[in-house]
């Protein structure tokens, strides 16, 4: 499997980018609903590394190849060798003399795990299947034939036929006025990394915010979909203010079908999001924020392994808290960074030591192992510690200058830490020393000096907190000013063990249970699970069969399992696996020994 432990190769692509790149894909695609698959034409235009070099290394994962020629239409060689359980195949294609572009006819499985394919009983409207891509990490391969890495920026142009009546979407430029009669181009002429490849086809209607955002989403969804994300345009201006001009152009938003795997994904021009978001008080849209920030923090600079995602992370996480504050205030932004701590001391408390760094060492491994709590909440603990190092002001203008610098570009832990050296610790040698950035990069834990965040917005949390474990009622807890954040806070805080008395005390008065915020509830379901809490099973059974978030039903199966609830969860996973995305059944498979 994967081998070798050079921190500036990428172990999870096939490809020879080193020696031949891939500039350009011009992409026909084909939708079957019937058949589950797409039937595809890829022409990859390529530039040349190593003038030398006569053959292109492609990654697959499970794609009939039907034929490979060049642009003139002569056949080339070609095999597909090299298969790797986690990376898929290599497709190893020849030519005698240097070809300006490849061109490959291929069709998807109908189990590609980069797509999911839902009948119209699993969405919204009930009458027309859906469709939809989830390319990171290195899903893009089940699509489309191409050197999956984010070293490999491409452009891209596409023509797709989808069934009458459909609306087809992509990371690229959309025509909210396309008529619906089967045929859509689309276009994307800035390079984006691979990753970020995505489409989506449904019924699916659009509402404007603003003069350069919007939603599609199911119809039944749209209204309260615009009403939840009315402050995207504020943050798109707000978020210039602090890295410059939004370099995409239009910034759009797709809401999913409940079975999305993530909060959101940041496909360029249009954004992936999770219904999970609309709670109905905007208490959540900082998910939108997040992957606005992900323009400038992970699309225009990118990391150039899976090892080094915290430099997309833990920068776009701290870039979302600064667009938080700006937007609805210093307190929701306070209470964020400290639910991030939170998240991450569980993570501190449960993960062998030597894991616990910056980079995800995950040369070996399935790069979505790579998406925890360190190349996230530790990344930006790290980010909100250089700011508070050397001001915000001073930190504002590296953060621009560093973003500038490298815009368009995919790097590497090393080449940020080299960056670092030429400007942070020259700059500001007196507040920050070399090896305290390598302390917080390379070393395992938390850095000596690091300071927890605080939150005063919290006082009155850690005051029922004390009350109930002092054996006070619910009724007597002074709740009315609590925010989501609130809630979440003082569910995470409870001590381990309750008594049934006092959960039922908090569900009876609080409605804990059928709560429609689905962060309270999945906070609420892992206290009740581990102190066997039994009233909870029929709600907690439905919101696990109706949302496919990896966030919620991975640690709800894991505390089901732990809990000793080994029948009950195998019966929920049954029935939920089948709206599940492909991506979170391979991993929920594995985690629950599932077969």
């Amino acid at each position: 499997m994967l081998n070798g432990c050079d921190n500036n190769h990428d172990h999870h692509s096939f490809s020879n980018v080193e020696r031949v790149r891939v500039t350009h894909l011009e992409l026909a695609l084909d939708v079957n609903f019937q058949t589950k698959q797409l039937s595809g034409v890829a022409s990859l235009a390529l530039d040349y590394l190593d003038k030398s070099c006569r053959e292109l290394w492609l990654d697959l994962r499970e794609l009939t190849i039907i034929g490979v020629e060049d642009e003139e239409g002569a056949e080339l060689a070609f095999v597909i060798d090299k298969e790797d359980p986690i990376l898929g195949q290599r497709l190893n294609i020849s030519f005698t003399s240097k070809l300006n572009k490849v061109i490959v006819h291929y069709v998807t499985s109908p189990d590609a795990e980069g797509l999911q394919w839902l009948s119209p009983q699993q969405t919204s409207g009930k009458t027309l299947p859906f469709l939809f891509s989830q390319s990171q990490p290195v899903n893009a391969r089940s699509w489309i034939p191409l050197q999956d890495t984010p070293k490999a920026r491409i452009t891209f142009n596409a023509k797709v036929k989808a069934p009458s009546g459909m609306r087809v979407v992509m990371s690229a430029m959309n025509d909210a006025e396309a008529k619906l009669n089967g045929e859509f181009d689309f276009s994307m002429e800035k390079p984006i990394p691979t990753h970020l490849l995505a489409i989506a086809v449904g019924d699916l209607a659009f509402g404007p915010i603003g003069p350069r955002t919007g939603v599609y989403s199911e119809p039944e969804l749209l209204e309260a979909a615009v009403k939840e994300f009315e402050d995207t345009e504020e943050m798109v201006v707000t978020a210039e203010s602090l890295l410059g001009p939004y370099p995409w152009g239009r910034y759009d938003m797709l809401v999913l079908p409940p079975s999305f795997p993530f909060g959101g994904m940041e496909n360029p021009r249009l954004a992936f999001m999770t219904p999970t978001l609309i709670a109905g008080d905007k208490s959540l849209v900082s998910t939108v924020a997040h992957e606005l920030a992900h323009s400038w923090t992970g699309n225009l600079v990118s990391n150039a392994t899976w090892r080094d995602l915290w430099l997309n992370e833990g920068f776009t996480t701290y870039f979302t808290n600064r667009i938080v504050e700006a937007v609805f205030g210093k307190e929701q932004a306070e209470l964020e960074v400290v639910l991030e701590y939170g998240r991450l001391k569980e993570e501190l408390a449960t993960t062998a030591f030597a894991e616990q760094n910056l980079p995800a060492n995950v040369q070996k491994q399935d790069p979505n192992e790579a998406f925890n709590r360190f190349t996230y909440d530790k990344a930006s603990m790290f980010v909100h510690d250089l700011e508070k190092r050397i001001g915000r002001e001073a930190f504002d203008k590296f953060l621009f200058t560093y973003v500038e610098h490298f815009a368009f570009e995919a790097i590497t832990t090393e080449r940020f830490i080299d960056y670092a050296k030429q400007t942070l610790l020259i700059e500001h040698a007196d507040k920050i020393s070399e090896a305290e950035l390598n302390e917080w990069v390379y070393g395992c834990g938390m850095p000596s000096c690091f300071t927890a965040p605080q939150s005063d917005s919290l006082d009155k949390v850690d005051l029922a907190l004390s009350l109930w474990a002092k054996g006070a009622c619910a009724e007597s807890l002074e709740t009315e000013a609590w925010r989501v954040h609130h809630w979440q806070y003082f569910l995470n805080s409870l001590p381990e063990v309750q008594k049934q008395s006092q959960l039922m005390d908090l569900d009876n008065h609080f409605k804990l249970t059928d709560s429609t915020n689905a962060e309270i509830a999945c906070d609420w379901f892992r206290v009740a699970i581990r102190n066997h809490y039994d009233p909870v099973l029929p709600a907690l059974s439905d919101y696990l069969i109706r949302i496919g978030r990896g966030k919620f039903v991975k640690p709800l199966f894991t505390e089901l399992q732990v809990a000793g609830y080994e029948s009950e969860m195998k019966e929920i996973y049954r029935e939920a696996r089948k709206g599940y995305h492909p991506s979170i059944v391979t991993q929920l498979d594995k985690l629950l020994s599932f077969n």
